[in-house]
Order: structure tokens, then sequence, then C-alpha cells
């Protein structure tokens, strides 16, 4: 068998144990390692993982230094924090991402934030192809868990999708050969963008004030 050769971009502990099942995997060859630039300090380096396995990088975390983008077939985002270009998009073969909310209805950036915001009973995660839109691609796989709002903290739901996400990345990834994407139906969709995020409140921030809680 031929293994698939894979680019994993992204940051943090779930990229890691990704960039780990990748690196075990009969079906798959971890081939470039684009850690996000610079890192966050409060989660494990991605960037460190891979240069301890000599795993080939690209420190700057910038995508477009990737040379030869047809030589891989599978670009894989795990909380990567820029936008691809359409010409990107449109010269590799395939582009996916994990997403930490339900798609199409929670498009854009703080997804759980937003869902304890709105009182949701119910969030997931999404695997999607990535388009020139922000998170409009084809769903190759979604898994959908409870949360509370009255008594959970963004971070309570962020730990909690962090599994699911592995979860549903193995699912996707033992049987990619055999998906068919779904297209998601724009109409249901909301977008959430950085300009909105002084609106979260109490939501903003990991944890909350006790005192706010019912």
């Amino acid at each position: 068998m031929v293994k698939k050769k894979i680019v994993l971009l992204g940051k943090g502990e779930l990229a890691i144990r990704v960039a780990e099942y990748l690196m075990e995997s009969p079906k798959y060859e971890l081939s470039l390692v684009v850690p996000v630039y610079p890192e966050p300090i409060w989660t494990s380096s991605l960037l460190e993982w891979a240069m301890k396995r000599g795993i080939p990088t690209i420190p700057s975390g910038n995508y477009q230094e990737i040379g030869s983008k047809k030589t891989y077939d599978i670009y894989f985002s795990v909380y990567y924090d820029k936008i691809f270009s359409p010409s990107f998009c449109e010269e590799v073969k395939l582009i996916l991402n994990l997403h930490n909310g339900p798609l199409p209805r929670y498009r854009g950036v703080n997804p759980i934030n937003w869902a304890l915001k709105n009182g949701e009973k119910e969030h997931g995660v999404t695997i999607h192809r990535i388009v020139p839109g922000v998170d409009e691609g084809a769903i190759f796989g979604q898994i959908f868990f409870p949360i509370y709002p009255n008594s959970e903290d963004v971070i309570d739901v962020l730990n909690r999708s962090y599994e699911k996400g592995y979860e549903l990345f193995k699912q996707v990834f033992e049987n990619l050969e055999t998906i068919t994407p779904i297209e998601q139906d724009h109409r249901l969709s909301f977008y959430y963008s950085k300009a909105q995020f002084g609106f979260l409140g109490e939501f903003a921030n990991f944890k909350r004030d006790k005192s706010t809680r019912d």
C-alpha cells in the first residue's frame, strides 16, 4: 500500500495527537508540519514535537512557503489560524479542516463561546473541505454532544470538543476513501466574526464569574 502524504497545519495538544496517529498509521505518512506562528504558550508546542521526531516543518507557520504543493495528498488543519487563498485551495488535491462547531450553524470564530451564549443544549465538531468561503465547504463528518450553558464554562466544552474532535478525526481518516461529502445548506448558516467578540459578555473567556451562574 502506498501511503498518502499528509501536511498537518495547526497547534496544540489535539494537533499533536493527530500527528502521533498519522505517524503510526499504515495508510498515511506525516510528511510536513506547519505550526501556528507564534505558537500559543498555554498549550504544548507542535513545532517542538515535530522537530524532536525529525519531521520536516515550516517554523514560520506560513503555508505559502510550502513548495510542490501537489506532492502531498491531503492537507489537514487542526486549529490553524490563517485563511487559505482561493488559488491555494484550487491547487492542492484535498484540504480539510477540523472545526470546533456544528456546521453550517456555527461558522467563523469562537463557536463554543457563541453556542453557550445562545443557550444551546447541543454542540458538535465538524470536518469539512476548505473552500474560499469561510467554513462553507462540504462536510466529511460530524459528531454532536450535549452541553449545559447554565453550569458549564467555555473550557469545559472545549476540553470535551478536543476528545470528540479526535474521535471524529479517526472516523473520517479511517474511512476517507468511502466518504461521500455532504454539501452544506447555506440557508441554515450563521457566521460569527472577531468583530462580534465584545458581545459575548460572560462567555468571552475560558471561565466566567461564578456569581453570574444560575
